[in-house]
């Protein structure tokens, strides 16, 4: 099967968030299934630092676009628009790469800390239409179009309204992923003609929303079907309170609507050979991981006793990571006798409140504000519990790595933590983790109390860790789901 993957970061290349794991590690699984796989992306500044061997395989390809800048009142001016296309041999699959230096040879793929590139629209607009014309270019006539998130989104209304009666993508039928609909790529009416669609589209039941156009809708109306990242986020994201004003849409196409959960590399995420963390260890040994408490109790400057419960956090610190009932909670976990370990960056006045708690329970809370990967590899090791109270979670894939290194979760039932984690029962010694519903310090503080009572019993806590360690969570249990979706397209 022929695939083409539209993804506008994708690891190694370029990343800010979730999108680029998935986008790196999908189309290598579905590869090793026997999919003929070819990735596009922008050519940013980000990739050329990595001094990849890279190769021009297009030289000045060219797409028709309105030169007259879209003003109002202006006349359509089509012009050609050219750019490059490099590959890069990613081993079973090729990842390519488009060249238009004014648009993506910048600092940052998306913006800087003031905000994001005016010009977001017609760069991330111009992408997805040159990304058609380079599958033209090179031949590849796909029999599967998946695109990621608002950036690539508009490659469907491309699709539908300019490609429609080119024999090129004849039989080519699509899969629209969405990460995270907060994020839906809102802009002036203008784009439209900017990027070279119908201005006809700006109206409510094509791409107009609250007067602005939004690109993720071309995703969710043109797409042959829709996905989510995990089965219970395609069911939330369908009501009002998590709809992102797009509820009503998402239930007309209820039918077309797919959950599949994320994977993990375990290839890249193990405890039994991870370079990182101070020492290995695996479920039929578990003594690396308490040195790995140990040396993590250590760098941190923490006072706690070995014995006493240590609970990570890898995360954004932000409201929506449910970071304000945790420094609501403070107080309790003091109380209770918990250490705990966080990383991440975020929003200042939660990072302010955690560093004032810091300052007055040094030997309880051990705090590094910054990207670490390192660290992180040792809290997932060294930890415990590891605490998720999100608000929301489209999929979370720091639940999983956790499972893998033992660390049991403790998360809110919510999107992707709810289908991945199951409530410990220690009647029956099942489950792998711990959940609150209520978005509560008090809900919170009462799960993180009942894995305390089980960690309490070093039989019962040694079973739960070897159980968690077993749970599958792997790409390739991910990629055969997807491609049975896309036969189940194609045919």
């Amino acid at each position: 099967m022929k695939i083409a993957i539209f993804a506008s970061e994708v690891v190694p290349y370029a990343k800010t968030g979730g999108l680029a794991d998935v986008a790196g590690a999908l189309p290598r699984y579905l590869s090793l299934l026997g999919c003929d796989v070819k990735i596009f992306l922008p050519l940013y500044r980000e990739v050329r630092k990595k001094s990849l061997p890279l190769e021009k395989v297009i030289d000045g390809a060219g797409i028709e676009w309105d030169v007259s800048g879209g003003k109002e009142g202006a006349s359509t001016t089509l012009g050609k628009a050219s750019f490059s296309i490099w590959e890069h041999d990613a081993g079973p699959f090729k990842a390519y790469f488009i060249e238009k230096d004014d648009y993506y040879d910048r600092d940052y793929l998306y913006g800087t800390a003031s905000g994001d590139y005016p010009d977001n629209g017609e760069r991330f607009g111009f992408y997805a239409k040159a990304s058609l014309e380079a599958l033209k270019r090179l031949d590849f006539s796909p029999e599967i179009v998946h695109c990621h998130d608002w950036q690539s989104a508009v490659a469907l209304a491309y699709l539908k309204f300019v490609h429609a009666e080119d024999p090129f993508f004849k039989g080519a039928r699509s899969l629209f992923t969405i990460h995270n609909l907060a994020y839906q790529g809102l802009f002036e009416r203008d784009i439209l003609v900017k990027i070279g669609l119908p201005g006809s589209l700006f109206k409510m039941n094509d791409l107009e929303f609250y007067g602005k156009v939004n690109f993720l809708k071309a995703g969710i109306l043109y797409a042959t079907a829709v996905s989510t990242v995990s089965p219970r986020y395609s069911r939330e994201i369908q009501t009002p309170e998590m709809g992102c004003g797009l509820d009503g849409l998402l239930r007309t196409r209820r039918d077309s609507l797919f959950g599949i959960m994320n994977g993990i590399d375990y290839a890249a995420w193990d405890p039994a050979v991870d370079k990182l963390i101070p020492a290995n260890f695996g479920p039929a040994d578990l003594d690396g991981k308490a040195r790995c408490k140990t040396a993590l109790i250590k760098e941190l400057g923490l006072g706690a006793n070995p014995e006493t419960p240590l609970i990570g956090m890898v995360t954004r610190l932000a409201g929506q990571k449910g970071l304000d009932i945790v420094c609501e909670a403070l107080p309790d976990f003091f109380k209770w006798g918990y250490a705990l370990a966080v990383l991440g960056t975020g929003e200042e006045k939660i990072q302010n409140l955690l560093l004032k708690a810091q300052k007055e329970h040094p030997s309880q809370l051990g705090l590094k504000i910054a990207f670490d990967d390192r660290l992180a590899r040792t809290i997932y090791a060294g930890s415990d519990l590891f605490l998720i109270p999100s608000k929301y979670e489209p999929c979370g894939l720091t639940q999983m790595y956790a499972l893998k290194y033992g660390t049991i979760p403790v998360v809110r039932a919510t999107g992707g933590l709810d289908d991945s984690i199951e409530e410990y029962n220690p009647a029956k010694n099942t489950g792998n983790g711990f959940k609150f519903g209520d978005c509560t310090a008090e809900a919170m503080m009462e799960a993180v109390n009942r894995a305390g009572r089980v960690y309490a019993s070093k039989e019962k806590w040694t079973a739960l860790i070897r159980d968690a360690m077993a749970c599958d969570f792997s790409w390739k249990r991910a990629a055969e789901v997807y491609l049975k979706l896309f036969t189940k397209l194609a045919a």
